[in-house]
């Protein structure tokens, strides 16, 4: 079940490879995660080598009944993904490509844990976002009439 989506991220980048992450979060942040209060917008996965990669800039809101816990909270903080060494170094190796980059693409749920989608992507060209859209609106088109 998905909580929330990047969809910025399938218009800007040709996603290629798809991981599944889980995440370092305070109990807190689990539950307004969970709830559906994180956005994604503008968040981007940092390497530091081939020991740890991050999710930067992702905004959780402050779980309100856990105020009296969370007097210091920062809703952007770091938070660290969880990723076997070997998918660490083949993400650290492919980020070293030029044009290649490590996107997130959606928290969603899996047996109760929530779980952080990421994608390795190349940026797209300004033609072929035009081309993503004419697509878009055409599948729009084609629905209306089919309904009618």
């Amino acid at each position: 079940m998905s909580i929330a989506e990047n969809k910025k991220a399938y218009f800007d980048y040709h996603i290629l490879e798809i991981f599944e992450a889980g995440l370092v979060l305070s109990g807190p942040e689990v539950k307004s995660i969970k709830k559906g209060e994180v956005n994604l917008k503008g968040a981007y996965i940092s390497l530091s080598g081939t020991t740890a990669a991050f999710l930067v800039k992702a905004y959780v809101a402050p779980y309100k009944p856990a105020g009296i816990y969370q007097k210091n909270y920062d809703p952007y903080q770091d938070r660290q993904l969880l990723l076997r060494k070997k998918e660490l170094k083949y993400l650290f190796g492919k980020s070293q490509e030029p044009g290649l980059t490590i996107v997130p693409l959606k928290f969603f749920l899996k047996g109760g844990l929530i779980k952080l989608s990421i994608g390795l992507a190349r940026g797209k060209k300004k033609f072929d976002k035009r081309e993503s859209i004419k697509q878009r609106e055409f599948n729009r088109r084609k629905r209306g009439l089919l309904q009618e």
